[in-house]
């Protein structure tokens, strides 16, 4: 059923927003068709998991910050996510504003963009306008329609044909202040036989009642290959909603990494549409709960390109009394012949209390493919804690070296070495 509550904005103010930033006309009128929308859709249907009672619109969507010259000059929040002294393309966002960027000149020199999506409306808008919502539309659902209608900052990154980006390039997202909101949308465009790591993290500092709502979209051309990375570190003040879906054409590939290190209730959503002939999808992500958090976590991916390749890999630990929803769903449709997908999802349980769902599902309409799940529920070995403590370690400590072991897998694949660092600090954090 679908939220009536009174929105803490209105078009007028929505309209105000966009003509300060010189938005596109045709931006404005996407931004009102999603807040009509939005008093008209129902909420997403989430397996197990009911968000009616969670904070979707209460916020005050278009808080800014000042900018600042140097990325040194950061806050120590945002500081800490990032080499301050060695990145080269950087876009930080705090609430409405972008606080900082820079992007390298050899990139610019090969034809690649790296802005914030602000900019990119002003100097690139009709390409914006060719893939912005095309793959996540701003009428699926309640969410998108309200991310469509107060999106506050963001990423434009296009790469152009036969152009490997070596160095990934890095964003951060900061949502602070009461009722803050933190709304970015995320557009990837890598054209054919093109390569590009894409990194972000998003955190949050002092402040209650504070939102995330973001939307990543990624076009992954022939033969082109995008890695994206996400670290979300996200206080308890947080509710997080994240839409995350990539198109990839024939041979291509797209890679997720996904870090879920929020401490609030967090919905995400990632799909990637195999349309190619031969395209490829990963997608590896770890989480952990703790307190009385709630997660719903859902990874898919729908073939319909012939040998269209993918592979899922979920993993989560649950503690204290949290819950967490780990849904996997490998969707083969019909045409789609010698596609082969795989998943599995793995929950590690520290508490009686807690509560995890591990629910792989396959949906196959082509007979010449193969596809195949796992997925397991359990606790910690008690054996392998007796081996650990038998070689001079404490209980605690073999604990926690057989739960960093559990999750490693996926935070090894971290392309940045800071980013990979902070990942490993945030577990250690949640875990104590």
């Amino acid at each position: 059923m679908s939220v009536d509550i009174q929105l803490r904005f209105d078009s007028e103010a929505i309209t105000e927003f966009s003509k300060a930033n010189s938005e596109p006309a045709w931006f404005l009128e996407k931004r009102l068709a999603g807040l009509k929308a939005a008093g008209e859709l129902q909420l997403p249907v989430l397996e197990k998991t009911k968000i009616d009672k969670w904070n979707i619109d209460q916020f005050v969507p278009f808080q800014t910050s000042g900018k600042v010259a140097t990325a040194q000059e950061l806050d120590d929040l945002v500081k800490g996510q990032i080499d301050a002294d060695s990145v080269k393309s950087l876009i930080v966002q705090k609430n409405a504003s972008v606080v900082f960027q820079s992007a390298d000149e050899e990139l610019k020199n090969q034809g690649v963009i790296f802005t914030d999506l602000a900019t990119a409306l002003k100097e690139h808008g009709e390409f914006v306008q060719k893939y912005l919502g095309t793959v996540v539309k701003y009428d699926e659902h309640k969410l998108t329609a309200l991310h469509t209608a107060v999106v506050n900052g963001g990423v434009f990154l296009y790469v152009p044909k036969n152009v490997e980006v070596s160095v990934p390039v890095q964003a951060v997202f900061e949502v602070a202040g009461d009722d803050a909101l933190v709304c970015p949308h995320v557009l990837i465009v890598a054209e054919a036989h093109s390569k590009v790591t894409y990194v972000d993290t998003y955190v949050s500092g002092e402040g209650k009642n504070m939102v995330a709502n973001s939307v990543v979209e990624v076009y992954v051309g022939a033969g082109a290959t995008v890695q994206v990375a996400s670290v979300r570190s996200l206080s308890t003040e947080v509710h997080d909603y994240s839409f995350r879906r990539a198109s990839v054409d024939r041979d291509g590939k797209m890679e997720w990494i996904l870090g879920e290190m929020n401490d609030g209730n967090t919905v995400a959503n990632n799909t990637t549409i195999l349309q190619g002939v031969g395209s490829i999808a990963e997608t590896k992500s770890i989480s952990v709960g703790t307190g009385s958090q709630r997660q719903n976590l859902t990874s898919q991916v729908q073939h319909i390109g012939t040998h269209s390749e993918s592979d899922m890999v979920s993993k989560a630990v649950m503690t204290d009394e949290a819950t967490s929803i780990l849904n996997g769903i490998t969707k083969i449709e019909k045409g789609a012949e010698k596609a082969n997908g795989v998943q599995a999802e793995n929950i590690l349980m520290l508490s009686e209390k807690a509560r995890g769902d591990a629910n792989p599902i396959l949906l196959i309409d082509e007979d010449d493919v193969k596809a195949g799940h796992a997925a397991s529920v359990g606790r910690v070995s008690e054996e392998s804690i007796y081996y650990l403590m038998s070689r001079g370690i404490t209980r605690q400590d073999a604990e926690r070296l057989i739960i960093l072991g559990f999750l490693d897998p996926v935070v090894a694949e971290i392309p940045v070495e800071e980013v990979r660092n902070r990942l490993r600090q945030a577990l250690e954090r949640k875990l104590g």
